[in-house]
């Protein structure tokens, strides 16, 4: 039950108006089908003499089956006894051809109308899924494997397109269709339906007790699946680790170990899902030997509630439900499965955003006087503090540069800032206000990011630059690409500006990545820039490009810095050490020289070297 309200909410509310209309035709379309196959009754009657001989009073219309029936077979008599049985015969084909094409018809239209609906659901759970991937906190995919993320975003969604969302003709068609023919068979013979409800809840106990087992084995096939292309995705992005170190051998063995372990996986699902059609098929066989011999029990025992044509009838309108019924068992194979799936989708939709805007968030457009660490403190889940009591003020049009030892605190405390974290102790103030009070998108609309391995999109120079600002015009890029010493190389490429770069940038130097980047946030024009080793991962000629376009970038902004190279920030404004989460030392370049601390001991080691 809670499989199948968890089916509905991906149509209502959303999808209500299509799934109404659906009903519609698929009601249309059972009316259609079950009068082609009634007709089979008065046909076999006039076929086998056993027609009515004497005319039925024509009584007053009332929408019910025997108000139908009565009035059929007024008219029936009246042509057979005018026109002669040959003619009726061919009124009732020409009435079953008819019938047949109102079914078909409304069933296609139906079909039609699915396809909007399940598509349409695809659509909005890939838009959602996106969107959520996008608003979650740094945080959570520290503790998620990437390729487990894009499974769930791929894999999982198509195995509930193709599991589930195809099952929605089945759960919207076949149930009206077994409905009504239930209610015309109970019409026809009490007695031998009342015996087929007997037996059906049998089998529905068989198809449940295997269905529920499929569904934890494919949760293990997509989990073993979302492990596998995190492996995948760890061996692309660590290719030359791979190589340099001749693990070829390792990966591969580790790769087939876990694709061994999804194989296995896969086998036990699909033997289990391979049960749906050989047990249903078995069982509706069953069920339909055991009606024909209970309804002929009845007919040569002289019930008079059912004659011979009707037992034939009843029998034509009884296997007609087997094929819907398999179809339901099948889709309800089909849907634990896809269900394994949607549990996975379902964990990524509701996981919890930590970085959120508070209830009543205050709107900011400046940045006009400073920036205040008060008593800062962090770490992250599980961890030791990264953080410890960080006291700190940055003010307007300042460089303040952070510098120490690999694990300090630095990038940590950076992050902060724009909320890609939030502190555990403490708070960060802009112009006085706390940030966790401000809005976010403004919050970081003030900043500009220039990190040290600088990442690119799959696009062009130009839209790559203009990444982030609307409408951005050809000049403005331009402008934003000569500040940064850009232009000239990007005049060399092939297309100019609309090169594209290749995956993250592979098709340019690391100087050249860079420097697209700083006209990134040149062109952001943020009043305050963040600095992550911008220059760290560069040779001397492309330091020197970089550095001169980084000067630029942080003429008339407030700066902060980080740098294992302490040449780069000697004219900062303030140098901050920390070492261990704490800051020991402060002041300028000269007053860290001349203290004699950590400061000169990095400095020395770095000018030794």
């Amino acid at each position: 039950m809670k499989g199948l309200k968890r089916i509905l909410q991906y149509v209502f509310p959303r999808y209500t108006g299509q799934a109404l209309l659906n009903f519609l035709f698929i009601g249309l379309s059972t009316i259609g089908g079950l009068c082609s196959f009634t007709m089979v009754i008065p046909f076999l009657q006039v076929l086998f003499d056993q027609s009515i001989t004497t005319t039925p009073t024509l009584d007053a219309f009332d929408w019910s089956i025997e108000s139908v029936t009565n009035i059929f077979n007024y008219y029936l008599v009246l042509i057979i006894n005018e026109y002669g049985k040959l003619s009726a015969l061919l009124y009732l084909s020409v009435f079953i051809l008819v019938a047949i094409f109102i079914k078909t018809g409304f069933m296609y239209f139906s079909s039609l109308v699915m396809v909007n609906i399940r598509y349409g659901i695809i659509r909005d759970l890939r838009n959602s899924l996106y969107n959520k991937i996008t608003r979650l906190s740094l945080g959570f995919y520290s503790d998620e494997h990437k390729g487990d993320v894009i499974s769930r975003m791929t894999n999982d969604v198509n195995e509930v397109e193709t599991s589930v969302l195809k099952s929605f003709d089945v759960i919207f068609k076949d149930p009206i269709t077994l409905i009504a023919s239930m209610i015309l068979l109970i019409y026809m013979s009490p007695k031998l339906t009342l015996f087929v409800l007997i037996m059906l809840p049998v089998s529905g106990g068989i198809v449940g007790r295997i269905g529920s087992t499929l569904r934890k084995s494919s949760s293990e096939v997509q989990s073993r699946l979302g492990s596998l292309l995190s492996l995948i995705e760890e061996t692309l992005g660590g290719l030359r680790i791979i190589k340099s170190f001749s693990a070829h051998d390792k990966v591969h063995n580790s790769f087939c170990e876990e694709n061994q372990m999804y194989i296995r996986a896969s086998k036990r699902m699909m033997r289990r899902r391979m049960l749906a059609g050989p047990i249903s098929e078995f069982l509706g066989s069953t069920i339909l030997i055991i009606v024909l011999w209970f309804g002929g029990k009845l007919v040569l025992n002289g019930d008079e509630s059912l004659s011979s044509s009707a037992l034939i009838g009843y029998l034509v309108i009884f296997s007609q439900m087997i094929s819907p019924a398999k179809q339901i068992i099948d889709a309800w194979y089909s849907i634990q499965k896809g269900l394994a799936s949607s549990d996975r989708i379902d964990e990524l939709l509701n996981a919890e955003i930590t970085i959120r805007d508070c209830e009543n968030p205050k709107p900011i457009t400046k940045f006009d006087s400073e920036i205040e660490y008060r008593n800062v403190s962090f770490k992250y889940v599980n961890n030791d503090m990264v953080l410890k009591d960080i006291n700190l003020t940055i003010k307007k049009g300042r460089t303040v540069a952070l510098v120490g030892q690999s694990g300090s605190g630095k990038s940590t405390m950076v992050d902060l800032l724009p909320r890609f974290y939030d502190v555990v102790g403490g708070g960060i103030y802009v112009d006085g206000t706390n940030i966790k009070d401000l809005k976010i998108v403004d919050l970081r609309h003030l900043m500009g990011i220039v990190g040290q391995e600088s990442f690119l999109f799959n696009d062009t120079i130009f839209n790559n630059i203009a990444f982030g600002v609307e409408h951005a015009t050809m000049e403005q890029v331009i402008e934003a690409a000569k500040i940064a010493n850009a232009h000239d190389f990007i005049m060399e490429t092939p297309d100019g500006y609309q090169s594209t770069v290749g995956d993250r940038g592979g098709k340019l130097s690391g100087g050249q990545r860079q420097r697209i980047s700083i006209a990134r946030a040149i062109l952001a024009n943020p009043p305050i820039m963040i600095l992550d080793e911008a220059t760290s991962a560069l040779d001397t000629e492309s330091e020197k490009l970089v550095q001169d376009a980084l000067f630029r970038l942080m003429e008339n902004r407030t700066s902060i810095v980080i740098a294992h190279r302490l040449s780069t920030v000697v004219n900062a404004d303030l140098i901050c050490v920390l070492q261990d989460g704490e800051i020991i030392e402060r002041g300028t370049h000269a007053e860290l020289m001349a203290l004699g601390g950590q400061y000169k001991k990095l400095h020395d080691i770095q000018t030794f070297a």
